[in-house]
């Protein structure tokens, strides 16, 4: 862990798992009536398989495949969260989570491209992938319990339909997998 990083550990402290299980059962509440609550949810769930599933894959060929594969669905919901989602958010809920919210991204992604110069296989790369999930876990838990809800509360009705069609196209002009809304519509199904 940087200096800075244990700087900001100590100004504001990371979540505890409770606390990130109480923000995704408060986000999904918001994703029966929020469509696009629902999406983004389901992606931040496949994102931690991923990175689970490339932290614990056996070998540095199965570890480097599955780094691009989290790296490919991570990139494509971080692309349409920064042209959809942070702009509304700017607009009508708090410009300075979306500015936290962008570098944020723009952070980890950085952090991404570091370990993938790493061998797979050494305590460095552990150490880089288990800071880059931390940082992903506080990042999802600062979006579902508090800057998704609140920009539930002040949008406008008439951008909801809109906010979610866009985010849409965007992670699929990114991925272009068809999967945007599978997971989505699955959990509504069980609702």
């Amino acid at each position: 862990m940087s200096f800075l990083d244990k700087l900001a550990a100590a100004i504001a402290p990371a979540a505890s798992k409770e606390d990130r299980a109480e923000a995704r059962r408060k986000a999904e509440a918001l994703a029966g009536r929020e469509e696009w609550i629902g999406l983004i949810v389901q992606q931040h769930k496949q994102i931690e398989t991923l990175i689970s599933e490339a932290a614990t894959a056996p070998g540095a060929d199965a570890r480097r495949k599955a780094v691009r594969e989290f790296e490919r669905v991570l990139t494509g919901h971080a692309t349409a969260e920064e042209a959809v989602l942070y702009p509304d958010m700017a607009e009508f809920s708090g410009k300075t989570h979306a500015g936290m919210g962008y570098e944020e991204h723009a952070m980890t992604k950085i952090q991404v491209a570091k370990l993938e110069k790493l061998d797979p296989m050494s305590d460095e790369w552990r150490e880089k992938i288990d800071h880059i999930r931390s940082a992903l876990e506080q990042h999802m838990y600062q979006e579902e319990g508090s800057w998704m809800p609140d920009l539930a509360e002040k949008l406008p009705q008439i951008d909801r339909t809109r906010l979610t069609e866009r985010f849409v196209e965007e992670y699929e002009r990114y991925c272009g997998d068809g999967s945007a809304r599978q997971g989505a519509m699955a959990g509504a199904v069980q609702r």
